[in-house]
């Protein structure tokens, strides 16, 4: 099971421009290897990336099997509302993984 770090400020100033940084720990095996004795081993990477804001989506990505392990994603965007941030990795083999963090705005 894939484990997801998070790093949202828990406060922010209406208008300011936050960073958002997400680290989720997966191997992302592109499918391209084989072990020892030549067997394929299959792909299972984590394809997918929504972070909404309040229901809302802020950010998105795509990923593929030129991503490195445990992808590391960050991004900016604008605190608007008090609210939650929620994070959604999806991948093969019926990847989900969701979390979420709580944001206060003065």
């Amino acid at each position: 099971m894939a484990r997801a770090l998070i790093n949202v400020p828990p406060k922010a100033k209406r208008g300011e421009i936050i960073v958002i940084k997400t680290l989720i720990s997966h191997q992302m095996e592109t499918g391209f290897r084989h072990t020892d004795t030549g067997a394929p081993i299959p792909r299972d990477i984590i394809t997918g990336f929504i972070a909404t804001y309040n229901g809302e989506e802020i950010f998105s990505a795509e990923l593929f099997p030129a991503i490195a392990a445990n992808p590391f994603i960050t991004f900016h965007t604008v605190a608007t509302e008090s609210g939650t941030i929620e994070f959604r990795w999806t991948g093969d083999n019926g990847l989900a993984v969701t979390d979420q963090a709580k944001i206060t705005v003065e």
